[in-house]
Protein backbone atom coordinates (compact mmCIF):
# COMPACT_ATOMS: atom_id res chain seq x y z
CA UNK A 1 0.00 0.00 0.00
CA UNK A 2 1.26 3.46 -0.93
CA UNK A 3 0.46 5.35 2.29
CA UNK A 4 1.49 8.71 0.79
CA UNK A 5 -0.91 8.16 -2.13
CA UNK A 6 -3.77 7.30 0.22
CA UNK A 7 -3.05 10.42 2.31
CA UNK A 8 -3.04 12.65 -0.77
CA UNK A 9 -6.25 11.20 -2.23
CA UNK A 10 -8.40 11.10 0.91
CA UNK A 11 -9.27 14.84 1.12
CA UNK A 12 -10.31 14.93 -2.55
CA UNK A 13 -12.51 11.86 -2.16
CA UNK A 14 -14.18 13.35 0.91
CA UNK A 15 -14.75 16.59 -0.99
CA UNK A 16 -16.42 14.79 -3.91
CA UNK A 17 -18.92 13.15 -1.56
CA UNK A 18 -19.72 16.44 0.15
CA UNK A 19 -20.20 18.15 -3.23
CA UNK A 20 -22.61 15.39 -4.24
CA UNK A 21 -24.79 16.12 -1.24
CA UNK A 22 -23.47 13.90 1.54
CA UNK A 23 -23.27 15.61 4.91
CA UNK A 24 -19.74 15.86 6.29
CA UNK A 25 -20.02 13.28 9.08
CA UNK A 26 -21.61 10.65 6.85
CA UNK A 27 -19.13 11.37 4.06
CA UNK A 28 -16.13 10.89 6.33
CA UNK A 29 -17.53 7.61 7.65
CA UNK A 30 -18.03 6.39 4.08
CA UNK A 31 -14.50 7.40 3.08
CA UNK A 32 -13.06 5.55 6.06
CA UNK A 33 -15.00 2.43 5.01
CA UNK A 34 -13.58 2.80 1.49
CA UNK A 35 -10.04 3.08 2.85
CA UNK A 36 -10.53 -0.13 4.83
CA UNK A 37 -11.69 -1.85 1.65
CA UNK A 38 -8.68 -0.45 -0.23
CA UNK A 39 -6.29 -1.86 2.35
CA UNK A 40 -7.97 -5.24 1.92
CA UNK A 41 -8.08 -5.40 -1.89
CA UNK A 42 -5.46 -3.11 -3.41
CA UNK A 43 -2.35 -5.19 -2.69
CA UNK A 44 -3.78 -8.01 -4.86
CA UNK A 45 -5.78 -5.88 -7.33
CA UNK A 46 -4.43 -2.30 -7.57
CA UNK A 47 -6.88 -0.04 -9.42
CA UNK A 48 -5.90 1.88 -12.52
CA UNK A 49 -7.61 5.00 -11.16
CA UNK A 50 -7.15 4.97 -7.35
CA UNK A 51 -9.12 8.15 -6.70
CA UNK A 52 -12.00 7.06 -8.93
CA UNK A 53 -12.07 3.71 -7.17
CA UNK A 54 -12.20 5.33 -3.75
CA UNK A 55 -14.94 7.76 -4.85
CA UNK A 56 -17.06 4.94 -6.25
CA UNK A 57 -16.71 2.70 -3.20
CA UNK A 58 -17.18 5.56 -0.71
CA UNK A 59 -20.28 6.80 -2.51
CA UNK A 60 -21.78 3.31 -2.46
CA UNK A 61 -21.02 2.99 1.25
CA UNK A 62 -22.75 6.34 1.78
CA UNK A 63 -25.79 5.16 -0.19
CA UNK A 64 -25.91 1.93 1.80
CA UNK A 65 -25.98 3.95 5.01
CA UNK A 66 -28.57 6.32 3.58
CA UNK A 67 -30.91 3.44 2.72
CA UNK A 68 -31.14 2.69 6.43
CA UNK A 69 -32.74 6.09 7.02
CA UNK A 70 -36.45 6.77 6.93
CA UNK A 71 -36.42 9.31 4.07
CA UNK A 72 -36.82 6.74 1.26
CA UNK A 73 -37.74 9.26 -1.41
CA UNK A 74 -34.56 11.26 -0.81
CA UNK A 75 -32.56 8.04 -0.78
CA UNK A 76 -33.96 6.98 -4.15
CA UNK A 77 -33.26 10.41 -5.63
CA UNK A 78 -29.62 10.13 -4.60
CA UNK A 79 -29.37 6.63 -6.08
CA UNK A 80 -30.76 7.94 -9.38
CA UNK A 81 -28.18 10.75 -9.34
CA UNK A 82 -25.21 8.43 -8.89
CA UNK A 83 -22.70 9.34 -11.60
CA UNK A 84 -21.57 6.67 -14.01
CA UNK A 85 -18.29 4.99 -13.09
CA UNK A 86 -15.28 6.67 -14.65
CA UNK A 87 -12.13 8.64 -13.89
CA UNK A 88 -12.51 11.11 -11.04
CA UNK A 89 -11.76 14.74 -11.97
CA UNK A 90 -8.10 15.61 -11.37
CA UNK A 91 -8.90 18.57 -9.11
CA UNK A 92 -7.25 19.27 -5.76
CA UNK A 93 -10.10 20.28 -3.45
CA UNK A 94 -8.06 19.91 -0.28
CA UNK A 95 -7.87 23.61 0.44
CA UNK A 96 -11.65 24.00 0.04
CA UNK A 97 -12.05 21.18 2.51
CA UNK A 98 -9.88 23.14 4.95
CA UNK A 99 -12.27 26.07 4.63
CA UNK A 100 -15.25 23.81 5.25
CA UNK A 101 -13.63 22.59 8.43
CA UNK A 102 -12.97 26.22 9.40
CA UNK A 103 -16.70 26.91 9.25
CA UNK A 104 -17.84 29.90 11.36
CA UNK A 105 -20.18 27.71 13.37
CA UNK A 106 -17.18 25.89 14.88
CA UNK A 107 -14.92 27.15 17.61
CA UNK A 108 -11.31 27.60 16.46
CA UNK A 109 -10.11 24.61 18.51
CA UNK A 110 -12.82 22.36 17.08
CA UNK A 111 -12.11 23.56 13.55
CA UNK A 112 -8.42 22.80 13.91
CA UNK A 113 -9.08 19.37 15.41
CA UNK A 114 -11.60 18.41 12.74
CA UNK A 115 -9.33 19.52 9.91
CA UNK A 116 -6.35 17.65 11.27
CA UNK A 117 -8.46 14.51 11.51
CA UNK A 118 -10.38 14.75 8.23
CA UNK A 119 -7.85 16.45 5.98
CA UNK A 120 -4.46 16.27 7.63
CA UNK A 121 -4.71 12.56 8.29
CA UNK A 122 -3.58 12.75 11.92
CA UNK A 123 -4.96 10.28 14.41
CA UNK A 124 -7.10 11.39 17.31
CA UNK A 125 -4.21 10.49 19.64
CA UNK A 126 -1.78 12.77 17.77
CA UNK A 127 -4.22 15.67 17.83
CA UNK A 128 -4.86 15.14 21.53
CA UNK A 129 -1.12 15.25 22.18
CA UNK A 130 -0.83 18.51 20.25
CA UNK A 131 -3.56 20.02 22.45
CA UNK A 132 -2.30 18.40 25.68
CA UNK A 133 -5.73 16.87 26.41
CA UNK A 134 -6.83 13.24 26.95
CA UNK A 135 -7.55 11.26 23.79
CA UNK A 136 -11.16 10.64 24.86
CA UNK A 137 -11.72 14.38 25.23
CA UNK A 138 -10.39 15.03 21.73
CA UNK A 139 -12.50 12.22 20.26
CA UNK A 140 -15.63 13.84 21.72
CA UNK A 141 -14.59 17.25 20.37
CA UNK A 142 -14.10 15.85 16.87
CA UNK A 143 -17.42 14.00 16.96
CA UNK A 144 -19.25 17.18 18.01
CA UNK A 145 -17.53 19.14 15.25
CA UNK A 146 -18.56 16.57 12.64
CA UNK A 147 -22.16 16.80 13.78
CA UNK A 148 -22.03 20.61 13.65
CA UNK A 149 -20.94 20.74 9.99
CA UNK A 150 -23.30 17.99 8.86
CA UNK A 151 -25.24 19.32 5.89
CA UNK A 152 -22.92 22.28 5.36
CA UNK A 153 -22.00 22.93 1.73
CA UNK A 154 -19.02 24.73 0.21
CA UNK A 155 -20.88 28.00 -0.35
CA UNK A 156 -19.84 29.45 3.06
CA UNK A 157 -16.07 29.88 3.23
CA UNK A 158 -14.38 29.64 6.57
CA UNK A 159 -12.20 32.09 8.42
CA UNK A 160 -8.69 32.62 6.99
CA UNK A 161 -7.19 33.03 10.47
CA UNK A 162 -8.56 29.63 11.51
CA UNK A 163 -7.24 27.99 8.36
CA UNK A 164 -3.81 29.49 9.07
CA UNK A 165 -3.84 28.08 12.60
CA UNK A 166 -4.71 24.68 11.12
CA UNK A 167 -1.86 24.84 8.63
CA UNK A 168 0.57 25.99 11.32
CA UNK A 169 -0.33 23.11 13.62
CA UNK A 170 -0.13 20.62 10.75
CA UNK A 171 3.34 21.95 9.90
CA UNK A 172 4.54 21.72 13.49
CA UNK A 173 3.23 18.18 13.85
CA UNK A 174 4.89 17.20 10.58
CA UNK A 175 8.13 18.92 11.54
CA UNK A 176 8.66 17.22 14.86
CA UNK A 177 6.03 14.51 15.33
CA UNK A 178 5.24 11.01 14.13
CA UNK A 179 3.68 12.01 10.80
CA UNK A 180 5.66 13.97 8.24
CA UNK A 181 3.14 16.57 7.12
CA UNK A 182 5.51 19.54 6.86
CA UNK A 183 5.83 19.39 3.07
CA UNK A 184 2.04 19.02 2.70
CA UNK A 185 1.47 22.04 4.96
CA UNK A 186 3.87 24.10 2.83
CA UNK A 187 2.14 22.96 -0.37
CA UNK A 188 -1.30 23.91 0.94
CA UNK A 189 -0.04 27.24 2.25
CA UNK A 190 1.45 28.02 -1.17
CA UNK A 191 -1.92 27.22 -2.68
CA UNK A 192 -3.67 29.47 -0.19
CA UNK A 193 -1.18 32.30 -0.84
CA UNK A 194 -1.88 32.05 -4.55
CA UNK A 195 -5.63 32.39 -4.04
CA UNK A 196 -5.95 34.74 -1.03
CA UNK A 197 -4.47 38.24 -0.87
CA UNK A 198 -3.56 38.29 2.82
CA UNK A 199 -0.18 39.29 4.33
CA UNK A 200 -0.49 36.78 7.16
CA UNK A 201 -0.78 33.95 4.62
CA UNK A 202 2.53 35.13 3.17
CA UNK A 203 3.93 35.44 6.68
CA UNK A 204 3.01 31.85 7.50
CA UNK A 205 4.49 30.57 4.24
CA UNK A 206 7.73 32.46 4.94
CA UNK A 207 7.85 31.08 8.48
CA UNK A 208 7.39 27.51 7.26
CA UNK A 209 10.08 27.85 4.61
CA UNK A 210 12.58 29.38 7.04
CA UNK A 211 12.02 26.65 9.64
CA UNK A 212 11.94 23.86 7.06
CA UNK A 213 15.26 25.09 5.65
CA UNK A 214 16.98 24.05 8.90
CA UNK A 215 15.40 20.61 9.06
CA UNK A 216 18.38 18.58 7.87
CA UNK A 217 20.59 20.10 10.59
CA UNK A 218 18.16 19.66 13.48
CA UNK A 219 19.15 16.07 14.27
CA UNK A 220 22.45 14.20 14.48
CA UNK A 221 23.01 10.89 12.64
CA UNK A 222 21.97 9.03 15.81
CA UNK A 223 18.65 10.92 15.86
CA UNK A 224 19.52 13.18 18.78
CA UNK A 225 18.46 16.84 18.75
CA UNK A 226 20.98 19.48 17.72
CA UNK A 227 20.29 22.92 19.29
CA UNK A 228 20.13 25.88 16.91
CA UNK A 229 23.43 27.32 18.14
CA UNK A 230 25.23 24.03 17.40
CA UNK A 231 23.71 23.27 14.01
CA UNK A 232 25.89 22.96 10.90
CA UNK A 233 24.67 25.98 8.96
CA UNK A 234 26.22 24.57 5.82
CA UNK A 235 23.38 22.03 5.83
CA UNK A 236 20.68 24.71 5.83
CA UNK A 237 18.69 25.01 2.60
CA UNK A 238 19.74 28.42 1.28
CA UNK A 239 17.20 28.33 -1.56
CA UNK A 240 14.30 27.98 0.89
CA UNK A 241 15.82 30.67 3.13
CA UNK A 242 16.10 33.10 0.21
CA UNK A 243 12.51 32.41 -0.83
CA UNK A 244 11.23 32.79 2.72
CA UNK A 245 13.03 36.11 3.21
CA UNK A 246 11.73 37.43 -0.12
CA UNK A 247 8.13 36.48 0.72
CA UNK A 248 8.46 37.99 4.19
CA UNK A 249 9.87 41.29 2.93
CA UNK A 250 6.97 41.67 0.50
CA UNK A 251 4.47 40.97 3.29
CA UNK A 252 6.10 43.40 5.74
CA UNK A 253 6.09 46.12 3.09
CA UNK A 254 2.29 46.11 3.22
CA UNK A 255 2.44 47.41 6.81
CA UNK A 256 -0.20 45.03 8.15
CA UNK A 257 1.87 43.20 10.73
CA UNK A 258 0.55 39.97 12.17
CA UNK A 259 1.75 37.15 14.38
CA UNK A 260 3.11 34.93 11.62
CA UNK A 261 5.03 37.75 9.96
CA UNK A 262 6.67 38.63 13.29
CA UNK A 263 7.58 34.98 13.92
CA UNK A 264 9.01 34.76 10.42
CA UNK A 265 11.09 37.88 11.06
CA UNK A 266 12.67 36.16 14.08
CA UNK A 267 13.39 33.06 11.98
CA UNK A 268 14.88 35.23 9.22
CA UNK A 269 17.29 36.89 11.67
CA UNK A 270 18.49 33.46 12.79
CA UNK A 271 18.87 32.37 9.16
CA UNK A 272 20.77 35.54 8.27
CA UNK A 273 23.47 35.06 10.92
CA UNK A 274 26.62 33.35 9.52
CA UNK A 275 27.31 31.95 13.01
CA UNK A 276 25.33 31.66 16.24
CA UNK A 277 27.62 34.27 17.81
CA UNK A 278 26.71 36.80 15.11
CA UNK A 279 22.95 36.55 15.70
CA UNK A 280 21.32 39.96 16.06
CA UNK A 281 19.65 39.27 19.41
CA UNK A 282 18.74 42.93 19.96
CA UNK A 283 16.51 42.89 16.85
CA UNK A 284 15.10 39.53 17.87
CA UNK A 285 14.06 40.99 21.24
CA UNK A 286 12.35 43.85 19.38
CA UNK A 287 10.39 41.38 17.27
CA UNK A 288 9.39 39.44 20.38
CA UNK A 289 8.14 42.73 21.81
CA UNK A 290 5.89 43.00 18.75
CA UNK A 291 4.72 39.41 19.25
CA UNK A 292 3.89 40.10 22.89
CA UNK A 293 1.90 43.14 21.79
CA UNK A 294 0.05 41.11 19.15
CA UNK A 295 -0.64 37.95 21.15
CA UNK A 296 0.25 38.40 24.85
CA UNK A 297 1.08 34.69 24.66
CA UNK A 298 2.99 33.29 27.67
CA UNK A 299 5.07 31.02 25.41
CA UNK A 300 6.11 34.09 23.41
CA UNK A 301 7.15 35.73 26.68
CA UNK A 302 9.19 32.62 27.53
CA UNK A 303 11.00 32.80 24.18
CA UNK A 304 11.53 36.50 24.72
CA UNK A 305 13.25 35.76 28.05
CA UNK A 306 15.77 33.59 26.17
CA UNK A 307 16.38 36.38 23.66
CA UNK A 308 16.83 38.93 26.45
CA UNK A 309 19.32 36.56 28.08
CA UNK A 310 21.33 36.52 24.86
CA UNK A 311 21.06 40.25 24.17
CA UNK A 312 21.52 41.66 27.71
CA UNK A 313 23.10 38.77 29.62
CA UNK A 314 21.76 35.70 31.43
CA UNK A 315 20.79 37.55 34.60
CA UNK A 316 18.53 39.86 32.60
CA UNK A 317 16.96 36.76 31.04
CA UNK A 318 16.47 35.17 34.45
CA UNK A 319 14.78 38.35 35.69
CA UNK A 320 12.32 38.12 32.77
CA UNK A 321 11.80 34.43 33.46
CA UNK A 322 11.01 35.07 37.13
CA UNK A 323 7.90 37.01 36.11
CA UNK A 324 6.47 34.02 34.22
CA UNK A 325 4.46 31.00 35.40
CA UNK A 326 6.95 28.23 36.15
CA UNK A 327 4.46 25.60 34.96
CA UNK A 328 4.84 26.78 31.36
CA UNK A 329 6.13 24.07 29.01
CA UNK A 330 9.94 24.25 28.77
CA UNK A 331 10.18 26.90 31.51
CA UNK A 332 12.54 24.66 33.50
CA UNK A 333 14.72 23.97 30.46
CA UNK A 334 15.05 27.71 29.77
CA UNK A 335 15.96 28.32 33.42
CA UNK A 336 18.63 25.61 33.19
CA UNK A 337 20.13 27.18 30.08
CA UNK A 338 20.23 30.68 31.55
CA UNK A 339 21.76 29.45 34.83
CA UNK A 340 24.43 27.64 32.84
CA UNK A 341 25.15 30.82 30.89
CA UNK A 342 25.46 32.60 34.25
CA UNK A 343 28.04 30.08 35.48
CA UNK A 344 25.82 28.36 38.09
CA UNK A 345 26.50 24.80 36.96
CA UNK A 346 25.04 23.10 40.04
CA UNK A 347 21.64 24.74 39.59
CA UNK A 348 21.76 24.28 35.83
CA UNK A 349 22.49 20.54 36.08
CA UNK A 350 19.67 20.04 38.56
CA UNK A 351 17.22 21.97 36.36
CA UNK A 352 18.24 20.11 33.19
CA UNK A 353 17.50 16.81 34.95
CA UNK A 354 14.17 18.17 36.18
CA UNK A 355 13.30 19.45 32.71
CA UNK A 356 14.08 16.03 31.23
CA UNK A 357 11.33 14.47 33.36
CA UNK A 358 8.86 17.04 31.99
CA UNK A 359 9.93 16.73 28.32
CA UNK A 360 7.03 16.18 25.88
CA UNK A 361 8.88 13.63 23.74
CA UNK A 362 11.73 11.16 23.87
CA UNK A 363 14.17 13.16 21.72
CA UNK A 364 13.87 16.25 23.91
CA UNK A 365 14.11 14.17 27.09
CA UNK A 366 17.32 12.53 25.88
CA UNK A 367 18.79 15.90 24.91
CA UNK A 368 18.09 17.41 28.33
CA UNK A 369 19.41 14.32 30.09
CA UNK A 370 22.66 14.63 28.13
CA UNK A 371 22.90 18.31 29.08
CA UNK A 372 22.58 17.41 32.77
CA UNK A 373 25.18 14.65 32.42
CA UNK A 374 27.58 17.00 30.63
CA UNK A 375 27.43 19.56 33.44
CA UNK A 376 27.70 16.93 36.16
CA UNK A 377 30.80 15.58 34.43
CA UNK A 378 32.34 19.07 34.31
CA UNK A 379 31.60 19.59 38.01
CA UNK A 380 33.24 16.31 38.96
CA UNK A 381 36.29 17.11 36.83
CA UNK A 382 36.75 20.39 38.70
CA UNK A 383 38.43 23.57 37.41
Amino acid sequence: MDEALIRSLTPGVLTVLVRRGADFAAAEDAVQDALVEAVRTWPAEPPRDPKGWLVTVAWRRFLDATRADTARRRREDRVEEEPAPGPAPDVDDTLQLYFLCAHPSLTPSSAVALTLRAVGGLTTRQIARAYLVPEATMAQRISRAKRTVSGVRFDRPGDVATVLRVLYLVFNEGYSGDVDLAAEAIRLTRQLAASVDHPEVAGLLALMLLHHARRAARTAPDGSLVPLAEQDRGRWDTVSIAEGVRILQAALARDRLGEFQAQAAVAALHADAPTAQETDWVQIVEWYDELVRLTDNPVVRLNRAVAVGEADGPRAGLAELAALDDTLPRHTAVAAYLHERDGDLDTAARLYAEAAHKAPDLAERDHLTRQAARLNSRRRAGP
